[in-house]
């Protein structure tokens, strides 16, 4: 954004308040970009998200941030922080811990009878790094000391923020408690200082998970070999059903025969029209 542009901007007082007008159009753009529904009931919320953004850019008001958006080539700069702004991204590791049973006890061994040996699992959504983490330390321990089996770990989101977290592997000691003690021994750094409160996830983890953003809304996503299982949790429930409709059926698009598709315990498939049957609570494998 030029210094002009900025003055021009700026020159009103602080409003705290979005416009129906200014709410409507970033509601618009935020479903047609990522598929998150942004109801009336959520203009707080959203206020709450983008000030931060106000006083990065040094727009005084919303609707002045709008107009900078969508009247002033805005969009091509500001898109990626709009969109980190807005979305969720609340995550645990070990949360909904029987698809991790799951995994070890009934998609590992199936894969593995297959003769697949270089095994590929995507997170979709996987927000600051705990679940693919996750996968990363019950696949490694599933597998062992095994030097004829490999796997490869893909994790994705739309916001940057939390991928550059996620990269880091850092992450307060109270949300590293729900890893059992003898991972946490094998695959979590506790900091040197112990006053900082936080642990790393050990290098040889790390260095099997790749992150990179990806927008599940695209008509194609680009995946170079078929999943033999995607993760897809808790994202489903920000989608309307079309939506739905469209990131599964791309989701499916990149499962392997036979592959296994992951989603939350609050998320249904219902009314959906999609390739897998459904072998688990809240998982499916792709026909």
């Amino acid at each position: 954004m030029s210094s002009s542009n900025a003055a021009s901007l700026t020159a009103q007082p602080l409003d705290d308040r979005l416009s129906k007008r200014s709410f409507e159009k970033l509601s618009k753009y935020i479903y047609n970009y990522s598929g998150i529904k942004m109801p009336h009931s959520k203009v707080t919320m959203l206020e709450g998200r983008l000030r931060r953004r106000l006083r990065v850019t040094g727009i005084a008001t919303f609707d002045a941030y709008v107009d900078y958006l969508f009247e002033h080539d805005g969009l091509k700069t500001e898109s990626i922080y709009l969109i980190d702004a807005v979305t969720t991204n609340k995550t645990d590791f070990f949360r909904e811990p029987k698809h991790f049973e799951f995994l070890t006890e009934k998609a590992l061994p199936d894969m593995l009878s297959r003769k697949d040996r270089t095994l590929r699992i995507w997170s979709s959504a996987c927000s600051i790094g705990a679940e693919p983490y996750t996968i990363a330390m019950v696949l490694d321990e599933a597998i062992g000391s095994r030097s004829d089996v490999e796997y490869r770990i893909l994790a994705t989101d739309l916001s940057t923020d939390v991928l550059r977290a996620a990269r880091r592997g850092i992450y307060p000691n109270d949300m590293i408690s729900p890893v059992p003690k003898h991972l946490q021994r094998k695959y979590v750094m506790q900091a040197i200082d112990p006053q900082r409160g936080e642990a790393r996830i050990v290098p040889q983890l790390r260095q099997k998970v790749g992150f990179a953003r990806l927008n599940l809304m695209d008509d194609a996503y680009p995946i170079r070999d078929q999943q033999h299982m995607i993760f897809c949790r808790n994202v489903l429930i920000y989608f309307d059903k079309p939506t739905q409709q469209h990131v599964l059926t791309r989701l499916c698009d990149n499962l392997v025969p036979g592959g296994y598709l992951f989603i939350g315990h609050s998320e249904t498939t219902g009314g959906l029209d999609l390739p897998i049957k459904q072998v688990a609570n809240t998982i499916f494998k792709r026909i």
